[in-house]
């Protein structure tokens, strides 16, 4: 069994943190945009909507990707991605070809069935491991309450219903901790617009803790993890990043942590929640809105959230939209257009005129959304960069360039700290400008 404080790994050790258990300390100095460490997936999951134009092993983004001869639903750079990714393909190929349209796991049940067969095939720590393992990960049981288990059990009855022939079982309690680690220690992939590409598990960047005020950010090249600092980083000091979505004000953040991840934060953030009054802006009139006509309106926004979250599954773009465009009007009458409810549903609309084309409006609410952006959200925020770099394009399909040359300009400022220099991402923006 290994001490608590595991051999050093390129200037950070594994150590334990007073009241957060694990975590991950650096043991020398790190600069802003360095990198502290990259950490292979143990295993991921390309999500459904991204086949076609993704690579099923890889993640790589490119045209002429090349169909599973069998399934022909997953697809490939090339035989080698293809050789590599057969292991976990093989999983899913004849199943898929069997089910047909009602193959429809969920990408935790997918991502979990892979867990399973990387356990069997590699029972030995791997690149991945190298300070935590997946049998370490933390599954929070005694926490889960019965919405959960339930979750988790229709999770098993899935895993069985579409897995059943090439996979060994454990028993349906060991099963349960494996959702369990799995919903608290998977990450998201997400492109350089923050579009959802899939899931993964990457042990070693799941060691480090939460803060609302992080000294690290998480990026991925394909399933590769990168972790630099946003901060600068003196030796002694535990390293940081953020679970959750940094926009929203210290009582919801707060609700997420508890709700996904059991506990609450204590950073500096939490504690002073400096940053509250201006997330939560009230209109300056004459007559200023009493506490109570607040209170009921951050109510009323919390369930718009909420509602429209739900309406995005079954609601038409239109119907979506006016969602948006009624709860702006009516928290408008007590919030500033800065504040992080309205910004929210702005968001929302800005992402509803993008999916149906609508580029003047989709620009109009992302003008709305960049500015405060930039001053709620920490420095080198992917948020902020991602907003940027869609307004960027923007304004180049609209024939703006001098705007379009400015707004790409900044997400390539923020990226080159946060995605490092030599990331592709980064070289296929630069093309971009060149092109227009």
């Amino acid at each position: 069994m290994r001490s608590e404080v595991v051999a050093e790994l390129c200037g950070l050790e594994r150590f334990a943190s007073a009241g957060k258990g694990r975590g991950l300390r650096a043991l020398r100095r790190f600069a802003v945009g360095e990198l502290l460490f990259s950490c292979p997936a143990y295993t991921a999951v390309l999500t459904a909507s991204e086949r076609g134009s993704h690579c099923d092993g890889c993640f790589a983004r490119k045209e002429g990707l090349s169909k599973c001869g069998r399934c022909k639903q997953a697809f490939y750079c090339n035989v080698e991605c293809q050789k590599e990714d057969w292991p976990m393909h093989k999983l899913e190929c004849s199943a898929m070809c069997a089910f047909g349209q009602n193959w429809n796991p969920s990408e935790t049940v997918r991502l979990t069935a892979r867990i399973l067969a990387k356990q069997k095939t590699h029972p030995e720590r791997t690149q991945s491991e190298k300070l935590l393992a997946v049998k370490e990960f933390e599954s929070h049981l005694d926490k889960l309450d019965n919405e959960k288990r339930e979750l988790i059990q229709n999770d098993i009855a899935a895993l069985h219903h579409f897995y059943s022939k090439h996979l060994e079982y454990p028993d349906n309690a060991a099963l349960v901790v494996l959702f369990a680690q799995v919903n608290c220690n998977g990450f998201t992939i997400e492109d350089e617009e923050l579009s959802h590409l899939g899931s993964a598990i990457f042990p070693d960047v799941a060691l480090m803790n939460h803060s609302c005020c992080p000294n690290v950010i998480v990026t991925y090249k394909g399933t590769l993890a990168e972790v630099r600092a946003v901060k600068e980083i003196e030796p002694g000091e535990e390293v940081f990043t953020s679970y959750i979505d940094l926009l929203y004000p210290t009582e919801d953040r707060n609700n997420r942590l508890r709700d996904s991840y059991f506990f609450d934060c204590d950073c500096e953030e939490c504690v002073t929640k400096e940053k509250d009054k201006d997330k939560l802006e009230i209109c300056k009139l004459n007559d200023p809105p009493s506490a109570e006509t607040v209170r009921d309106m951050i109510k009323y926004a919390r369930n718009v959230i909420e509602e429209f979250r739900r309406a995005k599954h079954y609601k038409s773009p239109s119907e979506l939209l006016e969602i948006c465009e009624l709860s702006l009007d009516k928290m408008g009458a007590v919030f500033e257009n800065s504040n992080v409810y309205m910004l929210h549903m702005m968001y929302q609309a800005m992402g509803v005129c993008l999916y149906v084309q609508d580029w003047e409006g989709a620009l109009r609410y992302g003008q709305k959304i960049i500015r405060p952006y930039s001053k709620h959200y920490p420095p080198y925020s992917l948020n902020v960069a991602s907003m940027w770099l869609k307004l960027g394009r923007l304004y180049m399909a609209l024939e703006n360039r001098p705007a379009g040359v400015k707004a790409l300009k900044k997400a390539i400022a923020i990226m080159e700290v946060a995605h490092g220099k030599d990331h592709p991402y980064i070289s296929e923006i630069k093309t971009e400008l060149e092109d227009h």
